[in-house]
């Protein structure tokens, strides 16, 4: 069976394509790359190295330093497909940033865009009382 043609597709060319999508819905840029690296492990510097390389998407996900265990959680439909049961390991996780982007973009709240796990929500400054 030949590999599907978007695993050869660069992550430079959709992530301009999921920021896009977020600010279109007054979402941000840091929202995107917050969700993307929550899920794959990668800091801001290693998504702008991948997005400079312009490495696949196949690659991406082969050298994501740690896709995110919660990730399991992710659900739902995306370009008709129910994540969850979509069988090959790479395209599942293709799919679940799309996911993730999605959500974004419908304006959900962070901690339940990354399934509970505060560590990668954006945390406000403590408020002082006057």
């Amino acid at each position: 069976m030949t590999p599907h043609r978007i695993f050869a597709t660069s992550f430079a060319s959709v992530y301009p394509l999921y920021v896009r999508k977020a600010e279109r819905k007054g979402r941000g840029k840091d929202e995107v790359d917050q969700v993307i690296c929550w899920l794959t492990g990668y800091d801001a510097v290693g998504l702008e190295k991948a997005i400079a390389d312009e490495v696949d998407l196949e690659t991406f996900f082969a050298e994501a330093p740690r896709y995110h265990p919660n990730a399991s959680l992710i659900t739902g439909v995306i370009c008709g497909h129910r994540v969850e049961e979509i069988e090959d390991p790479l395209m599942r996780r293709i799919r679940a940033m799309d996911k993730l982007v999605d959500e974004v973009a419908k304006g959900r709240r962070m901690t339940s865009i990354l399934r509970g796990d505060d560590s990668g929500a954006r945390r406000s400054a403590p408020t002082r009382p006057a």
